[in-house]
């Protein structure tokens, strides 16, 4: 997969990128949606109308000149109006997409706007959002619709269309498309909150809070070694983010993963790069307890040591938001494993600790793990750790399964959990400590 750097991709190239991802991570179809960026020289490069998402090149990428001009063997795409219209009220901004993802369509015909206040840092992520009412698409009453709606507030960088989709602008592509993906996972997230119960929201004391706990002074250490099985390490991670992300268990803006490396010792992903696009270099080693010169660890980075320190069985541990184990995390409803035996074989009961715990005890944390290989943090994320990356990341797509299956069940009836005679035969049959 191609990484995606705003900075030496043609307009072009990069709106090829993006509508591929959004379109394999299935929150546009084949003729909905529009991407667009606009260049230093003011041109306005955006997706055409009636032509497949699923497999556009370059070539079919239309060039709108500042002077009016249309370059391209397309026209644009119908809905150019509004790219237009918010271009011009947003000086700062060069990116914007347009799409139509499940979750936020539901919002869309309901008039309601997603409550990012659900994680925390959705509320940084996709800012203050408005709400434009219905006009014909590609229109200029539409346009004059949503560029109206973006004048009213400076702030707004996202704007829930009525009963058609969302639109969302950035400073460029990557902060538009990370912008959109996770507006998007807070969506899902609320609606699969809702089919379970009711969304706890935080509050924002607790997101400021949150934000002033995360750690940003580390010791470094000068000259690290990367020998042949460290960087292997390093191609292990990258592979499985990759993969996390292909599988909907992980979005741009947020998950962690480390490996064990020798002793204590051990290697984490950075914040602030995009997870699709993550790279072995922008892996972080963390030795002795102090960090490569240079680099950034994850946030959460304390409470990997301290899990590694505490449970020598542990070699790798991921943190990330899948939008079905999320719908427990922000609902309070227990998350019963106890549903097919592979579940509860790899997962046991999963406990929920509560939101804050990853910073203000993270002891708690370190205890549950030496029983059970996971954990669900409330308003946060879940915790899976392993002895190997790949047994972590499928304890991971067990637990998102797991959840998925509990969601749908939700409307057919009462769970009929497997009961604890059962599970002492599953413990007994499968030699689970």
């Amino acid at each position: 997969m191609k990484q995606l750097d705003t900075k030496l991709m043609h307009p072009a190239e990069q709106i090829c990128v993006v509508i591929s991802r959004i379109y394999r991570s299935g929150l546009t179809t084949t003729s909905g949606g529009n991407i667009s960026v606009r260049d230093e020289n003011g041109d306005i490069w955006i997706t055409p109308g009636s032509v497949d998402k699923g497999s556009l090149t370059t070539k079919d990428i239309v060039c709108v000149k500042a002077d009016g001009t249309v370059v391209g063997i397309h026209k644009p795409s119908s809905e150019y109006p509004f790219h237009k219209a918010i271009y011009e009220i947003r000086p700062h901004a060069d990116a914007i997409i347009h799409a139509h993802p499940p979750a936020l369509v539901s919002f869309s015909i309901t008039k309601q706007i997603p409550n990012t206040n659900i994680i925390p840092q959705a509320k940084n992520v996709c800012g203050t959002i408005g709400f434009a009412p219905y006009d014909v698409p590609g229109s200029v009453d539409l346009g004059k619709k949503i560029s109206s709606e973006f004048r009213k507030n400076p702030d707004y960088k996202a704007v829930i269309m009525e009963n058609h989709g969302v639109v969302l602008c950035g400073d460029d592509l990557m902060d538009a498309y990370q912008r959109f993906e996770t507006l998007e996972f807070c969506a899902r997230t609320l609606i699969n909150a809702k089919i379970l119960g009711n969304p706890v929201y935080l509050t924002d004391k607790q997101i400021d809070r949150h934000e002033e706990a995360i750690p940003h002074n580390f010791p470094v250490f000068m000259n690290p070694s990367y020998p042949s099985d460290e960087r292997a390490i390093r191609s292990q991670i990258v592979a499985i983010v990759r993969r996390a992300c292909d599988q909907g268990l992980m979005i741009s803006s947020y998950g962690t993963v480390s490996v064990r490396w020798r002793g204590n010792d051990f290697l984490i992903t950075p914040p602030g790069v995009p997870r699709w696009d993550i790279e072995p270099h922008n892996i972080v080693q963390v030795k002795g307890g102090m960090v490569e010169a240079g680099k950034i660890p994850s946030r959460s980075v304390a409470l990997h040591q301290a899990i590694y320190q505490s449970n020598p069985k542990i070699n790798s541990i991921i943190l990330t938001q899948p939008p079905h184990l999320m719908g427990f995390c922000t609902s309070g409803v227990k998350f019963n494993v106890r549903t097919i035996p592979e579940s509860w074989i790899l997962l046991k009961d999963v406990p929920t600790v509560a939101f804050g715990t990853q910073y203000e005890n993270i002891q708690e944390i370190v205890e549950s793990l030496k029983t059970r290989p996971a954990v669900l943090l409330e308003n946060d994320s879940v915790i899976v750790t392993g002895d190997a990356l790949l047994q972590t990341f499928d304890r991971l797509e067990v637990a998102e399964f797991s959840a998925k299956s509990l969601v749908m069940a939700n409307s057919l009836g009462t769970l009929s959990p497997i009961s604890d005679a059962e599970v002492e035969d599953l413990r007994i049959a499968f030699k689970v400590e």
